[in-house]
């Protein structure tokens, strides 16, 4: 049927039945003039949403439960198609929808649209009960059944209800490319439209332990109107808390089990220091900091510093970390179109390998530590440092990280007397200590495999408030004292942690 006898018998309708049918024929009309410009003619074999499905495996349809479509009633304003052309033969219109079915290319062109054959089957028996059983059809669909029976249209022509039909009783084909989009994991940048949407700025703080990296980083947070601190500990997410705090910044506090919010409200402050698996993507900030990214190659938790690498929304984005992750996060920006400006630091206070042991506890000084690595051996050397009339500070890794941070800040305030720290490898991360000297009690629990959650740091934060001005590390017992000196360096290279 031409668009001009469609036009004419529009113009036919009653003025009372054009507003009740206009969005029908409409539709129709951009059903029809859309895929087929000028006269109406064969629907093409080969749609174009073909290509759009990239080749994907389909779905399984199975699944889908296709919903009920009622046939329609007697009409209020009557068979306004019927009245138009003629009231239809239904064993003419039986034989019209059994040669649609019957026809390759459309059940071709039904594939393109996501209809395989167990839908399509189902989509039709069920078209075919509408329009078999509904006492009066639509103007548009009625006319285009009456052109194909004088031979003035085509069996094809009736894909575009057919599938508007489909679409009714399998609503998950409207969402269709929807859903694909939604489903594509192949390119994470894409799964933080958020952080997409701005252009960030990336700044790697590149250097090894007591450089001053992450402290510049912060400075950065706290000038900042809004920020967020993610770190690898919560011992690190409660310092930047209580530091922030300090500073006269409102800050929050969100961990994997406690959520301390500082205003009064119990409102969200415009800053906040959480764990790195903890961190929003979706909140915008004008200054992030990612500590410890070198994490991001860690098998267990690499997957939170990629997240919040690529899905933070801030403006400005600080990494801190070892040098050996600048070729990653470089590699990983690229994805995302951002350029990263490497900031490289030096180390602040040298730190010596002893070419001594220190032989016995009665040779122990003001400073130093004792790194053991059971708790059996904290107990005994805690108990004979008792003995000799000196107070000790003990950290494990059992230990709650308040009461850490409170024997941490009791070792380091020079006021207090106690002045030997007696601890496991939990000192390794999260704990800044104005260390002297550090002994090795006995061989290294790991030595083979150093995992980057187990490593070792070694830091003079305050050299200006350290009971001397360099720091050394030795073995308590002088067999092992070319082994532990081996492990020392191989820790403090592969781990540069502040």
């Amino acid at each position: 049927m031409s668009f001009p006898r469609c036009a004419l018998l529009w113009a036919r309708l009653p003025a009372g039945r054009r507003a009740g049918h206009r969005a029908a024929v409409c539709s129709a009309l951009r059903a029809h003039i859309g895929p087929f410009p000028g006269a109406l003619g064969r629907v093409p074999a080969v749609a174009s949403s073909s290509s759009a499905s990239g080749g994907s495996k389909a779905p399984n349809t199975s699944l889908f439960v296709p919903l009920t479509v009622k046939p329609q009633g007697p009409s209020a304003d009557g068979d306004v198609g019927a009245e138009l052309t003629r009231p239809l033969d239904k064993n003419e219109v039986k034989k019209i929808l059994d040669k649609f079915y019957k026809r390759k290319e459309i059940q071709k062109l039904a594939a393109d649209y996501g209809l395989d054959a167990r839908l399509f089957h189902q989509a039709f028996i069920s078209f075919r009960n509408y329009i078999m059983q509904s006492h009066s059809l639509d103007v548009d669909i009625h006319i285009i059944l009456n052109d194909i029976c004088f031979s003035a249209a085509h069996v094809d022509d009736l894909f575009p209800f057919f599938l508007r039909h489909a679409k009714q009783i399998f609503p998950v084909l409207e969402c269709k490319d929807d859903l694909r989009k939604i489903s594509d994991l192949r390119i994470p940048p894409n799964w933080y439209p958020e952080a997409r949407a701005i252009q960030r700025k990336i700044i790697f703080h590149s250097g090894p332990t007591n450089s001053g990296k992450t402290y510049h980083a912060i400075q950065k947070y706290l000038s900042a109107k809004s920020g967020v601190y993610c770190g690898p500990l919560k011992l690190l997410a409660h310092e930047i808390f209580e530091k922030s705090n300090a500073a006269g910044v409102p800050c929050d506090l969100v961990t994997g089990e406690e959520r301390v919010t500082v205003e009064p409200d119990g409102k969200q402050a415009a800053h906040v220091a959480c764990t790195v698996e903890m961190c929003s993507v979706t909140t915008p900030y004008e200054v992030a900091v990612i500590d410890e990214i070198q994490m991001i190659k860690d098998p267990a938790r690499g997957w939170a510093w990629t997240r919040a690498l690529l899905g933070l929304c801030a403006e400005e984005v600080h990494l801190c970390g070892e040098s050996a992750a600048i070729d990653l996060v470089t590699e990983l920006m690229y994805t995302t179109g951002e350029e990263v400006e490497v900031r490289t630091y030096k180390r602040l206070t040298p730190i010596t390998v002893l070419d001594h042991a220190l032989e016995s506890l009665d040779n122990l000084r003001p400073g130093d530590c004792i790194v053991c690595f059971s708790k059996n051996d904290i107990y005994s050397v805690s108990r004979q440092i008792e003995i000799r009339g000196l107070e000790s500070a003990v950290i494990y890794g059992s230990l709650p990280p308040g009461t850490k941070l409170a024997q941490a800040k009791k070792f380091n305030d020079p006021d207090d007397p106690c002045k030997i720290l007696v601890a496991t490898d939990a000192i390794g991360m999260g704990l800044n200590l104005q260390l002297v000297f550090i002994q090795l009690l006995n061989r290294l629990k790991c030595l083979p495999t150093i995992s980057l959650t187990q490593r070792f740091l070694i830091s003079l934060i305050n050299p200006a408030h350290s009971i001397k001005s360099a720091s050394a590390v030795c073995f308590l017992h002088s067999p092992y004292q070319q082994e532990a000196a081996f492990c020392l360096l191989v820790i403090v290279t592969v781990c540069q942690a502040v």
